[in-house]
């Protein structure tokens, strides 16, 4: 996840101390986060999301990516459009 970076700031997440926590269970991994501020733009919100869930899917061995935004005004659309997104492994 270092890879990830903020697309406002351009520094990576891992480097911002964004991840709280990362849960592995077998294949599925489930990643809790919170962006920089509650009122972050959505789009960098959904980015930063959708990248975490599409590059984690991209690991040998991983099946299943669940990522949860808390603290963020759009929290709820953010984790549900991130987490209903496609899975390639699955199509």
């Amino acid at each position: 996840m270092s890879k990830i970076v903020d697309p406002e700031i351009n520094t990576s997440i891992v480097e911002l101390e964004l991840i709280d926590e990362v849960d592995i269970n077998d294949s599925n991994v489930k990643v809790d986060l919170h962006l920089t501020s509650p009122f972050c733009p959505a789009v960098f919100g959904f980015k930063i999301c959708q990248d975490i869930h599409d590059n984690l899917l991209k690991v040998d061995g991983v099946d299943d990516v669940k990522v949860n935004v808390s603290n963020h005004f759009m929290a709820e659309q953010i984790n549900n459009q991130v987490n209903n997104s496609p899975n390639p492994k699955k199509t």
